[in-house]
């Protein structure tokens, strides 16, 4: 395809594939390693896995390697012209990856850096005959296929829910009676928690199954006891024939049930006990021997207790990865291609099982970013399936500093004067806490009827203010007509799933994101909130101005950089 239109001779040229060519313009590359990129970005699969593909191609050609990319995406790194020897601008499917691993002959394939298109590849692609570089085939089914990789952690001795395969809707419904509701509705070889719901009714139940079994039709579906108010934890690694090289463990401030990708994430963890950290450890050392993984893994904890359960393990890069390679002080991705193609690692000073301090003096805080406002009608309250479309990461002196530096770089605006606050009444004394604090700190406090009472009731001041639906013959004043007029400043509405005030909450929440209110739904996020406020208001609290990368690396000194001067990684 010529680029230059003929109007003079072109160096630049993109060439196509085509079958039943007489003769090439290019010779094969003869070898070389192909990295699958991610794709097109959507919800689930962005830019964290172009990270990952790109420092796995760098780090290739560092060590000596001829890289080659697939990938679709013009809006990638990955298909730059210039960061791989050779780019296959093509679909990722079984077919052009075989047509191009066969005709360039290639030494392997690596499909654990670009998300969930790539890994799904790992099983038709080995039964082609393709050679896939790092964790077996065999052990990526094991791990994604709900079934097996239940089966494999009872038979290991790792904690997990209790759980059964989906064989019919009545035997779902008899499991469901046994654990006693909320149920947890998995499918396999989804991303981003596609079709994956918590049921609470039998009526619910049915309707999940359905989805599910339509998304997940060639594997199975598993039920798992969902874990109410339990901490969701994760953990990063880079493993070598089954033993683990390098780690990291990282907390959700949000209790489990919110997808990870929508999570805040924490790292190091500031509430989790030595010996929650000493079980998740143990039991994935147990998983990497089992799944004989080499390259990244994730994997998903629940705590609750003494109770460490395992709920999910990914064996390729999660979206986690480039904040924990830029945390810790070390890319992970880059140790993990080592790891793959068999290069030393011994001199990247690693993170191991056995290192307690990384990071030292500083955490590091990731907080999603939303589209909400450009999806009309949405409802912007999150669950078990990704909502997110970006994200942001910031250090901190402490968890509350780097939470609000992350909340205020995903566009959150500090309140100025008027909160409005709408719970579910299980909730009410549980907020009381922080609303008081923010009383404190000179906030006007409104609130819907119900949770207003408990607030004055418990000796929080507040204005009573009307429902959204209750405009006609009321003389109180309307929270919609608050938000309308931005006499609100930001907007807290937690619903669950006993809430019966459902149209009201909704209109709540999307009033907000409509008129550029900020808006919480998670009781946890608005408790580190006010903890935050609170240094804020003592001073305690630093940097809280976002620069632009580029302001920043104008200000840095050559001696400050961890990076060559130019190279924006």
């Amino acid at each position: 395809i010529d680029t230059l239109a003929a109007e003079s001779p072109a160096e630049t040229n993109y060439l196509y594939t085509t079958y039943h060519g007489s003769e090439d313009d290019v010779e094969s590359s003869n070898g070389g390693v192909i990295v699958l990129g991610s794709g097109a970005y959507r919800i689930g699969s962005s830019i964290e896995f172009d990270w990952c593909g790109v420092s796995a191609i760098r780090t290739l050609r560092q060590i000596g390697k001829s890289a080659t990319v697939i990938n679709y995406n013009p809006e990638t790194v990955s298909t730059d012209y210039d960061e791989c020897d050779r780019l296959y601008f093509e679909e990722l499917s079984g077919e052009r990856v075989r047509d191009i691993y066969e005709k360039d002959n290639s030494e392997g394939i690596i499909v654990s850096v670009g998300g969930q298109i790539p890994n799904g590849l790992a099983i038709p692609l080995d039964k082609a005959g393709v050679k896939i570089l790092g964790t077996p085939a065999k052990m990526i089914d094991n791990a994604e296929d709900r079934m097996k990789f239940s089966d494999m952690i009872d038979e290991i001795g790792v904690q997990q829910p209790r759980w059964r395969e989906l064989t019919s809707v009545d035997s779902a419904i008899e499991f469901a009676a046994n654990v006693g509701y909320p149920v947890l509705v998995r499918p396999s070889y989804v991303l981003s928690g596609a079709a994956m719901n918590v049921a609470w009714t039998d009526e619910q139940l049915k309707a999940c199954l359905s989805e599910a079994a339509e998304v997940s039709q060639d594997y199975p579906v598993v039920i798992s006891d969902f874990i109410e108010g339990a901490v969701e934890i994760e953990f990063d690694g880079v493993v070598k024939d089954g033993e683990i090289i390098a780690c990291a463990i990282h907390e959700h401030i949000e209790q489990a049930g919110v997808h990870s990708g929508d999570a805040t994430l924490v790292l190091p963890p500031q509430d989790l006990t030595a010996y929650q950290m000493e079980r998740v450890r143990d039991a994935a050392k147990k998983i990497a021997k089992r799944l004989n993984i080499t390259g990244p893994c994730n994997i998903q904890f629940v705590a609750k207790g003494t109770d460490v359960m395992c709920i999910e393990c990914n064996v390729r890069a999660s979206r986690s990865f480039p904040f924990v390679s830029k945390t810790m002080g070390v890319d992970f991705i880059e140790a993990a291609t080592k790891a793959i193609v068999g290069y030393d690692t011994s001199d990247m000073n690693l993170p191991t099982l056995e290192t307690r301090d990384r990071p030292k003096n500083f955490v590091g805080v990731k907080a999603p970013m939303f589209s909400f406002a450009r999806l009309r009608g949405s409802d912007p309250v999150l669950g078990v399936e990704m909502a997110s479309t970006g994200e942001v990461a910031c250090f901190g002196a402490n968890k509350e500093e780097a939470f609000l530096k992350s909340l205020l770089s995903t566009g959150f605006s500090m309140p100025k004067k008027n909160i409005l606050l709408s719970v579910q009444s299980s909730l009410e004394n549980e907020m009381t806490h922080s609303a008081y604090q923010l009383h404190e700190l000179g906030y006007n406090l409104f609130a819907t009827k119900a949770t207003g009472e408990v607030l004055q009731k418990n000796g929080v001041p507040c204005t009573i203010v009307g429902y959204p639906t209750e405009k006609d013959g009321s003389d109180m004043t309307n929270a919609l007509d608050m938000i309308r007029e931005k006499d609100i400043c930001m907007v807290v509405n937690v619903p669950t799933y006993e809430s019966k005030r459902l149209e009201d909450n909704f209109l709540m929440r999307r009033s907000a994101v409509d008129f550029g209110i900020p808006l919480m739904t998670n009781m946890n996020l608005f408790k580190v909130f006010a903890d935050a406020a609170n240094l804020h208001s003592k001073g305690e609290i630093s940097g809280l101005e976002p620069k632009k990368l580029f302001e920043h690396y104008q200000g840095e000194t050559d001696a400050d950089a961890w990076t060559d001067k130019d190279e924006f990684h």
